[in-house]
């Protein structure tokens, strides 16, 4: 039972304050520190939000000067972690907090990298062995989520594109977890309805995908079941009516879906990606499209977890056949299409699509191998 009334603090490793409220705690906790001059990292969208102004409104009232950092794109690329970066020189900056969802926590924590990382920015990439070069320290790291999709708050990695090709890199180091996380579901109340449902899914798609990925963490395993159930309560509910409840379900859901997929992540978030580099598709948006295509295909010598997982949906026991079917009924209970024609992807762009799916990172650790054919069989299935 979740009491709404209380606030809680745990580790799983990153500190974490959760609980409606926790932000308030924010300016005792920099002063705390001796920190005083924070660069807010966030998107254009949120900050414009009255929470936001509020924020920086609680900081000015505590004697700290903020400075804000918002000019990203909707799928960043380098410049703006370099462009971050010089703000956060030029305005003599002391920590960074990172505000918002993916994009702003990725942003940030990129932007944490490269304060004293001088090297060009992708030399760091975790794919080409760059964590070698994170030598130096960071500057103090704080996350905000804002919605309840990445969970990127509790993470270790952002991912930018290249400004031409669109590739997506990636920074990795356990020196990019944030110092401790304010997670207030609060936060999340204004969220528009399809930035609920399209993140939410997100989550979702991080808790499936990391309980099939290939490996053994039982850890991580029963977190992904449990971050399942709780989306199966509130997802619905927080798109459509919501509430303190609904909302604070989904927050520790997210979170509990960027823990579990430490183990891995699979074959639809490598459908996803290509579409957010090529075609600009929201991140959330294309992983609910391509869900229930990706979970058909992993479905064949994995039926005992899909049993699992029916179970956390409330789908019954024995009932992981049903579950595909489930994710469709999902998506349209959430007004997400479930086609990817509906969101403007031609038979054209598949080629280039499965080139880019193939040559992602998150298919390796998907417990059936996936070809150049399969993705392209999936999205014109999807299509």
């Amino acid at each position: 039972m979740l009491d709404l009334n209380t606030t809680y603090g745990f580790n799983f490793p990153t500190p974490i304050r959760f609980g409606i409220g926790v932000i308030k705690e924010l300016p005792a906790y920099l002063k705390s520190h001796g920190l005083n001059s924070p660069l807010l990292v966030t998107d254009p969208t949120v900050a414009d939000l009255p929470f936001f102004k509020a924020i920086i409104a609680d900081l000015n009232q505590n004697g700290i000067g903020s400075e804000v950092y918002c000019d990203m794109h909707k799928n960043p690329v380098k410049s703006d972690v370099l462009n971050g970066g010089d703000l956060y020189h030029n305005t003599k900056r002391d920590c960074i907090i990172g505000i918002g969802g993916g994009v702003a926590m990725d942003v940030a924590r990129a932007i944490a990298l490269r304060i004293n990382h001088t090297r060009d920015l992708f030399d760091y990439d975790d794919l080409t062995g760059g964590d070698k070069y994170v030598t130096e320290d960071v500057p103090h790291f704080i996350t905000v989520p804002t919605t309840s999709g990445t969970g990127s708050e509790v993470g270790r990695s952002a991912i930018i594109s290249e400004e031409s090709s669109k590739k997506k890199r990636i920074l990795f180091h356990p020196k990019l977890l944030a110092k401790i996380v304010f997670a207030d579901p609060m936060l999340t109340m204004e969220l528009p309805s399809f930035i609920t449902a399209a993140t939410g899914m997100d989550a979702l798609t991080h808790n499936m995908e990391a309980y099939l990925a290939k490996g053994f963490h039982r850890m991580c395993d029963g977190i992904a079941l449990e971050g399942i159930a709780l989306i199966s309560q509130s997802l619905e509910a927080a798109t459509h009516r919501p509430d303190k409840e609904s909302r604070a379900k989904m927050l520790l859901a997210s979170l509990m879906g960027a823990v579990a997929f430490q183990k891995g992540l699979g074959v639809v978030h490598s459908l996803a990606h290509p579409m957010s580099s090529l075609l600009d598709t929201h991140h959330g948006l294309a992983n609910a499209v391509n869900l229930p295509y990706g979970m058909q295909f992993n479905y064949e010598g994995f039926e005992d977890r899909f049993d699992k997982m029916s179970v956390a949906f409330g789908l019954g026991n024995n009932a992981g056949d049903k579950l595909v079917d489930h994710l469709f009924e999902l998506n349209g209970k959430l007004n997400l299409p479930t086609k990817l024609s509906d969101i403007e992807v031609t038979e054209d762009h598949i080629e280039e699509l499965s080139a880019l799916a193939e040559a992602d990172f998150c298919h390796p650790s998907n417990p059936k191998p996936v070809s150049r054919d399969n993705f392209r069989e999936l999205y014109k299935q999807a299509l």
